[in-house]
């Protein structure tokens, strides 16, 4: 499992024009990729991460300030681009395999106690975010 992590100090994701999940407060987004072979020790270890990741203000972390966090999932973070000019995304997990563990992120975030929104699985989703910093990190578990 991949999530690219940016500091936030705001951000939402919009479905055919609604908004379906928004944070208004200093948080983090979480754009989580799955790729063949993840399961639910990495769904679990990947949630950890984010919750415990000290990359808010003072190297914080959500845990430490009940900071938010807006899940979103993305497939195309394994794309690969390496030869040619169009990616291939041959590494990603397919949806049926995907969603649910990009829901048990979300589950295992809420059972540490987060405050978590998401966007839709699968939808043509628009993002909008106010970067702090910018700061912004890969995770890999």
């Amino acid at each position: 499992m991949r999530a690219v992590v940016q500091r936030v100090s705001r951000a939402s994701v919009t479905v055919d024009g609604e908004v379906v999940g928004a944070i208004a407060e200093p948080g983090l987004l979480a754009l989580v990729g799955v790729t063949h072979g993840d399961g639910p020790a990495e769904a679990a270890k990947l949630a950890r991460k984010l919750w415990t990741l000290r990359i808010l203000e003072d190297e914080k972390s959500c845990s430490d300030v009940g900071a938010p966090l807006l899940v979103v999932s993305q497939f195309t973070l394994y794309g690969d681009a390496r030869k040619g000019r169009r990616p291939t995304w041959q590494a990603a997990a397919p949806g049926p395999v995907a969603e649910p563990l990009v829901d048990q992120v979300v589950k295992e975030l809420r059972g540490l106690g987060a405050r978590v929104e998401t966007g839709v699985f699968g939808a043509q989703m628009s993002v909008e975010l106010v970067n702090e910093g910018p700061f912004t990190v890969l995770v890999e578990i």
